[in-house]
């Protein structure tokens, strides 16, 4: 029991870290805490579900559409929102974030309701067995994907060139400009970036818990405890922190009880902020 439950934990950990891993490239390039990236989970899910059952079209293409959508949905939230609160205290900029949160969900309430709408898989299959750990096929894209996308960013921040111009942009803005370097362009690309990392997150966990307008606050909440318990800004402490989190939401609930599994990424947030505020992999800073 005790493997099963940390290789399915395993596996809703990448998704939580696939959450954290979005929400913490927005803020390594932009500096912006974006408290609606669980309505970019949510719209992606739905940018899906839409084409697909209404319209009839391929699961495939559906995906791209859904991912294409919410890249441009990214873009158009910097440009026509954000970036005229460039000046502004980052307090503002977070309202305006946490204001997006709730009119995506009104929309999204308005035609669905509360109804809970089916996903199908996105690959199906006879489940396999290591021993006593059955995996199902889509589990086993769940991990592969995440680690792939993983890996890319990695590879994006720390080895190419224009990766380490987003990084630097983001640190010293002015700077940046008076170098030449189009950092309103960069922050509009990070932002589709961005909608599209909560929209894959979205696309592949909704198949197991469903399509519906509050799905995205759950995950919200954590995408921020695996960024918290990883360490704040920290790209391996996202995926470190999401993969830890789902193994402890599963072992809470198969061990304890299964009413901790939705207080689990609370009690996350409270002890690291208590003992570690650093994080995981995160660097101490000192109040001067």
């Amino acid at each position: 029991m005790l493997a099963q439950l940390i290789v399915s934990g395993v596996a809703v950990g990448c998704v939580y870290a696939l959450i954290a891993l979005g929400m913490t490239i927005l803020f390594r390039s932009t500096t912006v805490v974006n408290f609606c990236h669980g309505e970019f989970f949510m719209l992606g899910a739905f940018a899906v579900l839409v084409p697909l059952q209404t319209l009839g079209w391929p699961y495939g293409w559906s995906i791209v559409f859904s991912l294409s959508l919410m890249f441009v949905v990214g873009m158009a939230v910097e440009r026509g929102l954000m970036r005229p609160l460039q000046q502004a205290p980052h307090i503002s900029l977070a309202m305006m974030t946490v204001a997006l949160s709730y009119l995506f969900k009104g929309i999204s309430r308005f035609f669905y309701g509360r109804e809970v709408v089916a996903l199908p898989p996105l690959m199906a299959g006879d489940p396999m067995f290591f021993g006593d750990v059955v995996l199902l096929p889509q589990d086993m894209l769940i991990i592969g994907l995440v680690l792939l996308v993983v890996v890319g960013f990695f590879v994006f921040f720390q080895k190419t060139e224009i990766g380490k111009v987003i990084e630097a942009a983001s640190q010293t803005p002015r700077g940046a400009f008076l170098s030449g370097i189009n950092v309103p362009l960069l922050r509009n690309l990070m932002w589709g970036v961005g909608a599209t990392m909560g929209a894959l997150a979205g696309i592949l966990i909704a198949p197991n818990t469903l399509v519906y307008p509050d799905m995205g606050g759950h995950m919200l909440v954590r995408g921020f405890a695996a960024m918290t318990l990883g360490g704040f800004g920290s790209l391996p402490g996202a995926v470190l922190g999401g993969i830890v989190l789902g193994v402890f939401e599963n072992l809470a609930g198969g061990y304890l009880s299964s009413a901790l599994v939705d207080i689990t990424a609370y009690l996350v947030i409270i002890i690291v902020l208590l003992i570690r505020p650093q994080g995981l992999l995160g660097r101490r800073r000192d109040r001067g």
